[in-house]
């Protein structure tokens, strides 16, 4: 399953499944380009692809902005000329409350990044791909897309329409060369995993109903890295619209 020379373009890449995704794509020869906000998590990911003998830039971008994305699109291609891989990764969680009590700024800023810089990401990256007439592209929804879960309901909301998204976008280029397929993890040991305990301890508001992790533990990013890496490839030739839980039997 090799990915040597494929161009790689990867949001959210400082950390989490976004930093596995790099340094597992970069492994098996990926030419990397990193996107994220936080520009000095992402350097560390460049870093540690270097380290490793791989290859690749970092683009500081603010995914829900609409410039931001088609500069780092634009980089990609300006450095590599092309884009094979598009892991559209990026994402943030809600603070767990009440479904009254969600102010409309929190919807605001799950929306944006979750929702429009998916849109962003695929509305530009699908025109570099379109005219070179081939591409993969993996959107990272949740198990939260296929199902409710309980005190994140505009998170929710978000991931849901990121299953929207994809389906609707493969469905329009499944004749173009282009597979399109989401990824819906479970619980993930991430850093964004580690700030809901947080929440829960100093916010003083726990939900009714806590996702229960059947397999008795979190997945480590890196099995999270594996399925993106095999979406990515041509092992996953025949897949399009197809929407990957890995989840660890949490929806069961």
């Amino acid at each position: 399953m090799e990915l040597k020379n494929k161009v790689a373009v990867i949001t959210g890449a400082g950390s989490g499944i976004g930093r596995a995704s790099s340094i597992k794509l970069a492994s098996m020869g990926a030419i990397v380009v990193l996107v994220d906000f936080n520009k000095e998590t992402g350097e560390e990911t460049l870093k540690l692809v270097i380290e490793q003998g791989g290859e690749g830039i970092f683009i500081q971008a603010d995914v829900s902005q609409r410039e931001d994305v088609q500069n780092y699109v634009n980089k990609a291609v300006e450095a590599y000329g092309r884009i094979d891989v598009f892991f559209n990764n990026a994402g943030i969680i809600q603070k767990f409350a009440p479904f009254t009590s969600v102010e409309e700024s929190e919807f605001d800023r799950i929306m944006s990044v979750n929702v429009k810089g998916i849109f962003l990401g695929l509305k530009y990256v699908l025109k570099v791909m379109d005219e070179q007439g081939f591409g993969s592209i993996i959107n990272t929804a949740s198990t939260a897309g296929i199902r409710a879960e309980h005190s994140v309901a505009v998170y929710s909301a978000s991931k849901h329409a990121v299953i929207g998204l994809t389906k609707g976008a493969a469905l329009e280029y499944a004749k173009k060369g282009i597979r399109i397929n989401a990824l819906c993890p479970g619980g993930v040991q991430t850093a964004l995993t580690a700030s809901v305990t947080e929440q829960f301890e100093k916010g003083g508001y726990v939900p009714e109903e806590i996702p229960n992790m059947r397999i008795g533990r979190y997945a480590a990013p890196e099995e999270l890295a594996d399925m993106v890496a095999y979406l990515a490839s041509e092992k996953a030739s025949y897949m399009n619209g197809s929407i990957v839980v890995v989840d660890g039997g949490l929806t069961l």
